[in-house]
Order: structure tokens, then C-alpha cells, then sequence
């Protein structure tokens, strides 16, 4: 029989990824890019966003394993920074989208985690605890500045002349950079304390 607890946690993670994806597509349209649009990822349709791996594999087994917070992502949505007027700006505002998206989420969740938990409505309660919990991991894990995560592309927006060449020369080793990091526990060492400071005062846990 399957837990509902970790059923709940599945739907908060599965929902924000959703939600976080949508944003880098509505921010890029926003700014002038259609490409997201046209490719149908600013959508809810759960189908468009979902990763075989990233969506479902890895955040099952972290549940499964009773991983205190569940991580994985979505299907990255495309775009093209040559419909921006400003590209440097815009790939920054796109990156940022998704972990504020997060964010947002963390606060309202906690808003209304705060006002249903005194009034006994655990399941509801629970829920909106996971998708606080969820919403703040991703957000911090998702500022994270390296390559591909979106903190990257916002020190994109920042850097300047030989820093930001040499920090691109990282992008192919990406992926292989963050998982040693998770691999050593590097990233929950900074990720952790981060993400507890918000969980404390947004839940008061």
C-alpha cells in the first residue's frame, strides 16, 4: 500500500517543476521570444514538462528512500536569446523565473500552511508543509551557479570579458560538475543551512 505521505510529496515536487518551467517559457515570451509558446511548454499539461529520469525516476527514489527533500527536473524549456533586445538581460531574467516562481510558491504555501494548520486539517496541513519544504529546495538548488542549473544563467547576466569567458568554458561539464558536487555532499553543505534559515522562518520549524 502506498504511503500517502509520500504520495503527497511526489504531487509537490511533480507541481512545482511544472510550475517552475512554465515561468523560464512565460518570461522568455514576455520578452519577446515565442519560441516556448510554439513549442506548447507554457502550458500546465504536466506531459509537456515531465523528464523520464529527472521527473520521475530519481524523485521516486528519493522518496523511497525517505530522502528529506526530493530534487530532479523537468524537461528544460527552449529559448532564443536573439529575440531579446537586451540578450545578457534577458537569458538573467529567464534563469532567474523559475527559482523565484519557487520561491513565490514557499511563501504562499507557508501562508497557508500557518493559517490551516491550527485548525486540525492535517492532510492539508502536511501538503502544504511538502510544498513549501519542495519549493525552497528547488529554488536554492536551482540558483546554484553552475552550469546548467539557472544560477548559472544569471552570473551570465552578471559577469563580463575574460571572467565570463572563462566561466562559460564550464557549460560541457556541467552536469558531471554538479553531480560530483552532490556526489561529496558539497552542494548540501551549502545547500542545507540556506534552505533551513527560509524553512525557519517561513514555516517556524
Amino acid at each position: 500500500m502506498l504511503d500517502p505521505g509520500k504520495i503527497m510529496m511526489f504531487a509537490a515536487f511533480i507541481f512545482s517543476i511544472i510550475l517552475h518551467e512554465v515561468a523560464h517559457g512565460y518570461a522568455a515570451y514576455r520578452l519577446g521570444d515565442p519560441t516556448a509558446k510554439f513549442s506548447r511548454r507554457i502550458t500546465l499539461n504536466p506531459l509537456a514538462h515531465i523528464d523520464l529520469v529527472g521527473s520521475v525516476l530519481l524523485p521516486l527514489i528519493l522518496v523511497f528512500t525517505h530522502s528529506p527533500v526530493v530534487l530532479g527536473w523537468a524537461k528544460p524549456v527552449p529559448f532564443n536569446p536573439y529575440y531579446f533586445r537586451d540578450p545578457r538581460k534577458g537569458i538573467m531574467i529567464v534563469g532567474a523565473a523559475g527559482p523565484l516562481t519557487n520561491f513565490c510558491l514557499a511563501v504562499i504555501a507557508a501562508v497557508l500552511f500557518r493559517l490551516v494548520a491550527p485548525f486540525g486539517g492535517e492532510a492539508v496541513a502536511v501538503f502544504l508543509a511538502y510544498f513549501c519544504v519542495t519549493n525552497v529546495a528547488l529554488g536554492v538548488f536551482n540558483m546554484v551557479p553552475v552550469p546548467p542549473l539557472d544560477g548559472s544563467r544569471v552570473l551570465y547576466g552578471v559577469l563580463k570579458g575574460e571572467w565570463l569567458e572563462r566561466y562559460m568554458r564550464l557549460e560541457p561539464y556541467g552536469f558531471i560538475i554538479v553531480f560530483a558536487l552532490l556526489w561529496v555532499g558539497v552542494l548540501e553543505l551549502v545547500i542545507g543551512p540556506v534552505a533551513n534559515m527560509l524553512l525557519r522562518v517561513l514555516l517556524g520549524v
